[in-house]
C-alpha cells in the first residue's frame, strides 16, 4: 500500500511540476517581442485578369492584360466604404492611362518596379492612407490587335486546318 501512496504522490509532483513549467514557458512567449509589421494585419487582395485597351493615335493598337494582387491592411480594408475589388481596378486604368508614355509592346521600355511603386502611390493617395503596401504581379502581357486577330482565326479555323489544308492540295 505504500508503493501506491509513493506512486500517487510521485505522480501529483510530476503533474504539478509539468503544469508550472508549461505556463512560464507561456508567459515568456507572450512577452517577447511582437513580429514585424510585415508578417501580420496584412491581407493578400487579388484581382481578376485585367484587360486595359492601349490607345495609340486615336485608335486601339492593342491590349494590357494583367492579374495583380495586393498587400493591404487588414483594418483599414474593414473600413472603407467602396469595395476594393472595384477601387483597384479603377486604380489601374486611371495609372495606365494617366502614363501614355509607357510603351507596353517593348519589353525593355517597361519599367515593372516604376508601374508597382506607381501604382501603390496613387491608391494610397487616392485613400489618403497607406492602405496598400506591396503590389506583386502574377500576370502582365500585352497583346497587339494583330495578335489577336491571328488567334480569332486561329481559333474558328480549328488547330488541324493548317495541317489538312496542305494534304488536300496536294491529293488534287
Amino acid at each position: 500500500m505504500i508503493k501506491f501512496v509513493l506512486a500517487a504522490l510521485w505522480i501529483c509532483a510530476v503533474t504539478v511540476g509539468t503544469m508550472l513549467y508549461s505556463f512560464q514557458f507561456s508567459q515568456a512567449k507572450n512577452s517577447a517581442e511582437p513580429p514585424p509589421a510585415f508578417f501580420g494585419g496584412l491581407d493578400y487582395v487579388s484581382t481578376d485578369v485585367i484587360s486595359v485597351p492601349v490607345v495609340k493615335n486615336g485608335a486601339v493598337d492593342g491590349y494590357f492584360l494583367a492579374r495583380l494582387s495586393y498587400s493591404v491592411d487588414s483594418k483599414k480594408i474593414k473600413a472603407l466604404s467602396i469595395p476594393m475589388d472595384a477601387m483597384l481596378v479603377d486604380e489601374i486604368y486611371s495609372h495606365l492611362y494617366a502614363n501614355p508614355t509607357i510603351d507596353y509592346a517593348s519589353e525593355d521600355s517597361f519599367n515593372v518596379n516604376a508601374f508597382r511603386d506607381g501604382l501603390i502611390e496613387s491608391i494610397n493617395a487616392r485613400v489618403g492612407d497607406e492602405l496598400v503596401h506591396e503590389v506583386f504581379i502574377e500576370q502582365a502581357d500585352y497583346l497587339s490587335k494583330a495578335e489577336i486577330r491571328n488567334q480569332g482565326a486561329r481559333s474558328r479555323l480549328g488547330p488541324d486546318s493548317e495541317s489538312s489544308a496542305p494534304a488536300s492540295k496536294s491529293s488534287h
